[in-house]
């Protein structure tokens, strides 16, 4: 589903540090953090997966951004179809996930809830505790999730898909 030609064409529009706060790492946390969510949740994971690489994916900065997500919506419907492929109301989960995980904490769906926790979890790479109050999935508030997803964020380990990704 994520090829390196996916991967290419993302950081060939890539505003930012390709390897920063918001690059290529962050985005590999964030596939791995969403595929443990997933397993016990039940999300999508394929778009669990395309919104680990499209969410940020069209950053200005690496401070506030507020338009980052709707921008990286952009991104994925201009790249489907192309790149990869997703049946419609899959993309459209997608579409949302990015669009709302700059603006809102909640909602009801669970694939866009462990698409935000994914994110959230990571959030120890900038100095910020993953707060449960700001995640969704009961699945993310458990402490030995939370602590899990901080000693991977603040060591920066780097997930072995980023290496297949990035050749």
């Amino acid at each position: 589903m994520i090829t390196r030609e996916l991967i290419q064409a993302i950081k060939d529009q890539y505003a930012l540090n390709w390897y920063g706060i918001h690059g290529i790492y962050h985005w590999g946390r964030v596939y791995t953090n969403g595929l443990r969510l997933a397993q016990i949740t039940g999300a999508n994971v394929k778009v669990v997966k395309l919104f680990a690489v499209f969410h940020d994916a069209r950053r200005l900065n690496d401070g506030i951004d507020n338009a980052h997500g709707s921008r990286g919506a952009n991104l994925a419907a201009e790249f489907r179809g192309k790149y990869f492929n997703l049946p419609d109301a899959d993309f459209e989960i997608l579409l949302d996930a990015c669009n709302y995980h700059t603006v809102t904490h909640k909602h009801n769906d669970i694939t866009i809830q462990t698409c935000f926790d994914a994110d959230r979890l990571d959030l120890a790479r900038v100095g910020k505790i993953p707060d449960p109050n700001f995640l969704c999935t009961d699945t993310a508030k458990k402490p030995d999730i939370i602590s899990w997803a901080m000693e991977r964020s603040t060591s920066g380990y780097i997930p072995d898909i980023v290496s297949v990704w990035d050749k």
